[in-house]
């Protein structure tokens, strides 16, 4: 377990470390640039690709969308009344501790714990939580409100148009599917380099910080997670998808957002890799919880 479990945190951890080495070293990095490809291209491509391509039905879909909207408003509650206790930043802290690495961490542990079911819920649930990420969580760091600029961002339309293709079991041309699964798959490597750019100038108060949020984010994840189980018996592969979306390590995301919008980014940096490192010695309990 241990080692597959390594097999997904390494590339994370490798390509945030050749991010980090490379700022080091003092090769150049246009950030500003790679932020806006990531966010506006890459990522729209990446969702449409997945999500276009998959066996999710509308019934896995309405399953699971329920289950994640109230472990959605809970976690947001709870998160919202830990950062007014600490008198720290709504825009900073808000969105990284409610909105979890779901994608690229969460849906390939779902899948290796429950197979084929844990791939369909997992990939419900993230398609959930990226509408909420980008419009609640955008409007939160913009600080513009949930206008109907928000709802024309990039991510947004194509999370819109892969529940289009679900619903209406549409798929892509080849050629298509093929180029955008080629751009889509620039995306977590992309983010992950730029993370570790950040990283190569993050300072310690920073990290003392982020540290501390991080191990809020993964606190809070996991009662909210267990304790919505448990008051609802669920069985089988949908407790263990709850269990394990609602843990996951603040989503890279959020970073890449509040260096967008310059809403402290060190601190999210730190709370990301923090969070990733925490939910590595925890999974072997919260799967044992979840199998």
């Amino acid at each position: 377990m241990l080692l597959t479990l390594w097999n997904i945190i390494a590339p994370v951890l490798f390509c945030a470390g050749l991010g980090y080495f490379w700022s080091r070293a003092g090769k150049p990095f246009d950030t500003q640039m790679v932020t806006s490809l990531v966010t506006t291209v890459t990522t729209p491509c990446l969702i449409v690709a997945t999500l276009g391509k998959t066996d999710l039905d509308m019934a896995a879909l309405t399953k699971v969308g329920g289950l994640a909207l109230l472990v959605l408003a809970l976690t947001l509650a709870l998160s919202a009344l830990a950062i007014r206790l600490s008198g720290q930043s709504f825009r900073v802290f808000l969105p990284s501790l409610t909105f979890a690495n779901t994608g690229n961490m969460g849906i390939p542990l779902c899948m290796l714990a429950f197979g084929e079911a844990g791939l369909a819920l997992s990939l419900a649930w993230m398609m959930l939580y990226s509408v909420a990420h980008f419009s609640l969580g955008l409007a939160i760091v913009s600080g513009q409100g949930l206008s109907v600029k928000l709802f024309r961002h990039p991510i947004l339309v194509s999370v819109f148009l892969a529940v289009a293709m679900v619903g209406f079991e549409l798929t892509l041309p080849q050629w298509l599917y093929n180029t955008v699964s080629l751009i889509g798959d620039l995306t977590i490597p992309l983010m992950l380099i730029t993370l570790g750019v950040s990283l190569s100038q993050l300072k310690v108060h920073h990290a003392g910080k982020g540290a501390a949020f991080a191990a809020l984010r993964l606190l809070i994840g996991f009662a909210v997670g267990f304790a919505v189980a448990e008051a609802l018996a669920l069985e089988g592969a949908l407790r263990g998808v709850v269990l394990i979306e609602s843990t996951m390590p603040v989503a890279v995301f959020n970073y890449l957002l509040a260096k967008a919008y310059q809403r402290g980014a060190e601190e999210v940096a730190a709370m990301v890799v923090f969070s990733t490192l925490m939910a590595f010695l925890m999974l072997p309990f919260l799967l044992t919880l979840a199998l």
